[in-house]
């Protein structure tokens, strides 16, 4: 479970002055976990960090967390009654060292394994699928959790294997179950929602699409509830008994929701195979029923009804309750805990000792107040770093694709109607300080202040597949394949044309291996060609800062903290070796000596550790970026939606390249300047899009 990752440089810090970070232990889509280790009772937790709700816009956050304590005092009476939902401890707010803000939930620690491993390790030993009463007797303790929630109304929306977590043999009857992730789909759902669609009313999910119910592909079909963990159930009990361990076919989004909602082929156990009587196979073809009405209403309906076909004469299935250790609450309201204050210890009274405060943790912990327990907002699907390889539903796979009753598996969905183009992510509008006064680099003086109106944004940076797609289709010109711009001053002809020649191993067009590299070697004009091919344009300086700074303005994209060669594709070891190589002259610098692995471009996202507040990858490194403003210095009065000057004869670059040398070049508040014919080997681009054009 040891991981040498910390995204957030947490660990050997001490959360909320009693719980010592030990190790981070996973990262997924709603967050990170660390292991901790209660300074006071010397046990083990599990502190989990919403990077959700952290990147959701800062206007929103109090409507978020109150929807965060909402949820859970909703819940936390459930789980103090049962055992089946991981138990909370605590929560609060923390600001990382590198300045960044996250609401966090304490858990307890489980020493298990989630379901999804043990059925893809049983599989790769040959043991064979498990019969239906096996699977009932494994899942019982997780239907009965669910059945109490479903009779309180409450419904997990994310349903699936690597969210129910076995304790013991999974072969035997003597194991404890969990249910994991209980109920913060929703809270995740309006995060994500606040970020990628403030202006514009779009819904976002926050689903697993293996086990997505009709109605999470599709509004159409009517509103999610406990009827969509009825539908996640079903498809998990025959995942189990099935030969190849997959009911819903198709690996992408749009192919799983096909399957989800084809009724031609409901994965129902004899369309996988299975051989179940007449009863069972009807009970399965109403839990997996397209429309949420024709379903069973519970998670209790369902067992019931199986248990009564597969073991007749026996006594009815009943939702029991098992009782677990209520902590004790949190003691302020609601309204002091939105305005600050003492956290307070929820796992049992603590006086007279003295916490060592946070050596690198923000002590500013905001509790979220009178919340007992939070057991059912159980985050713990991370807690061994095990995850689904599922992929999960994000903004940018959200989609209200009205699918009729008539699909088939082969009917293509619509395009997405979210509020982005394809690839591009929301990056929230706002006001945001621009530039610098720092000495350092004076082409980024002022700092200024400017507002920008929210716009997507490509993730990535434009690769040499897309581009390819773009000339294929006649509506780009080929990338050169060796370099063209002007003679750099102090150089002569001979220096330019020997560099030229060897720069021409970096340009990326029609080399293989490439096609995920960045398309490079690319002039201003053959950038806002393809831009306006795919339906957008080229962002504006500013657009390209907030993007990558954030509206807090950091330093980098991930804090404050230079980085190093794992952050960044720039100028390392490699990049010395290369120009000696090539009889080039000694670089001036290194921006680290480490080498990144690459002295041209790397692939598209290969540093996940650099990804922006909302979601951009690679705007540090790697090539410079194309911009749609021509470059002079900063008007110093404020602005709103700048698009830089009138006219000119440079056009202004960003976010330095492999061959950056120096941290100052690599900033996102540094610019640079290229005359708009030139195709150069660390420039290339990414798109943008007015949200309102994205739609």
């Amino acid at each position: 479970m040891a991981s040498t990752e910390d995204r957030f440089g947490l660990v050997g810090t001490v959360v909320a002055d009693k719980y010592v970070v030990e190790r981070q232990v996973g990262e997924g889509g709603f967050g990170v976990v660390y292991r901790a280790q209660h300074k006071i009772w010397d046990q083990p937790v599990a502190i989990k960090c919403f990077t959700a709700l952290s990147n959701a816009p800062r206007e929103y956050r109090d409507q978020l967390l109150d929807l965060f304590v909402q949820e859970g005092k909703l819940l936390s009476s459930l789980s103090s009654r049962t055992a089946a939902i991981v138990q909370a401890r605590d929560i609060g707010t923390l600001t990382t060292p590198t300045g960044v803000w996250l609401p966090y939930m304490v858990l307890e620690w489980l020493d298990g394994t989630p379901l999804d491993v043990i059925d893809r390790t049983e599989r790769r030993r040959g043991l064979s699928p498990r019969t239906l009463p096996a699977v009932l007797r494994l899942l019982d303790d997780a239907a009965k959790g669910l059945d109490m929630a479903h009779k309180s109304g409450i419904a997990h929306r994310d349903l699936k294997p690597g969210n129910i977590m076995v304790m013991g043999d999974p072969r035997s009857d003597a194991i404890t179950v969990k249910l994991l992730d209980f109920g913060i789909a929703k809270v995740m759902e309006k995060a994500e929602g606040a970020q990628d669609t403030a202006l514009t009313g779009q819904a976002v999910t926050a689903f697993t699409p293996d086990h997505g119910a009709p109605e999470q592909f599709s509004r159409s079909y009517g509103a999610t509830g406990p009827w969509t963990d009825v539908y996640a159930m079903a498809l998990i009990m025959v995942e189990l008994m099935s030969a190849d361990g997959k009911a819903l076919e198709g690996e992408s989004f749009y192919e799983l929701g096909v399957s989800s909602c084809s009724p031609q082929r409901r994965p129902t156990p004899r369309t996988l195979g299975i051989e179940v009587s007449n009863d069972v196979e009807a009970i399965f073809a109403k839990a997996l029923s397209i429309h949420p009405g024709d379903r069973y209403a519970t998670m209790g309906d369902l067992f019931r009804a199986l248990h009564h076909a597969v073991f007749p004469g026996q006594d009815t299935w009943r939702s029991g309750t098992t009782v677990a250790p209520t902590p004790n609450p949190l003691s302020l309201p609601p309204a002091a805990a939105r305005s600050g204050g003492a956290h307070s210890e929820s796992m049992g009274p603590v006086t007279g000792i003295a916490a060592t405060p946070a050596p690198r943790t923000s002590r500013a912990i905001l509790a979220l107040a009178a919340v007992v327990g939070l057991g059912a907002l159980g985050l713990g699907a991370f807690l061994l770093g095990k995850r689904s390889s599922a992929p999960e539903a994000s903004a940018d796979d959200a989609v209200d694709a009205s699918l009729s009753a008539s699909a088939t598996p082969a009917a293509a969905l619509p395009a997405p109607t979210g509020p982005c183009l394809d690839g591009m992510k929301v990056v929230p509008g706002g006001a945001f300080r621009m530039g610098s006064d720092e000495p350092d680099f004076p082409l980024w003086k002022p700092a200024h202040d400017v507002e920008l109106d929210t716009f997507c944004l490509d993730v990535h940076e434009v690769t040499v597949e897309r581009y390819a797609a773009c000339v294929a289709a006649g509506a780009c010109t080929p990338a050169a394949t060796t370099p063209r711009y002007p003679t750099p001053k102090g150089y002569s002809e001979a220096d330019q044309q020997k560099e030229i020649a060897a720069f021409a191993e970096f340009c990326n067009a029609g080399k293989a291996g490439r096609e995920q590299h960045p398309i490079n070697c690319v002039d201003w004009h053959q950038a806002d060609a393809f831009c306006k091919h795919v339906g957008g344009r080229l962002p504006t300086e500013a657009e390209w800062e907030l993007a990558a700074r954030g509206s807090d303005g950091r330093k980098f994209p991930w804090g404050n903290d230079t980085g190093n060669e794992t952050y960044m594709n720039a100028a390392g070891g490699e990049w010395r070796t290369w120009r000696e190589s090539h009889g080039l002259t000694p670089p001036q610098g290194l921006m680290f000596e480490a080498e990144d692995g690459y002295a041209g471009t790397a692939p598209i996202g290969r540093y996940p550790r650099a990804q922006t507040q909302t979601g951009q990858m690679d705007m540090v490194g790697n090539v410079w970026e194309w911009t749609a403003d021509w470059y002079d210095l900063y008007d110093q009065a404020p602005a709103r939606n700048p698009k830089g000057p009138a006219a000119g004869n440079k056009k202004a670059i960003r976010g330095g390249g492999f061959n950056g040398e120096f941290a100052i070049w690599m900033r996102p508040a540094a610019r640079y300047h290229q005359v708009p014919d030139a195709a150069v080997h660390a420039i290339g681009f990414r798109c943008a899009a007015d949200v309102r054009q994205a739609q």
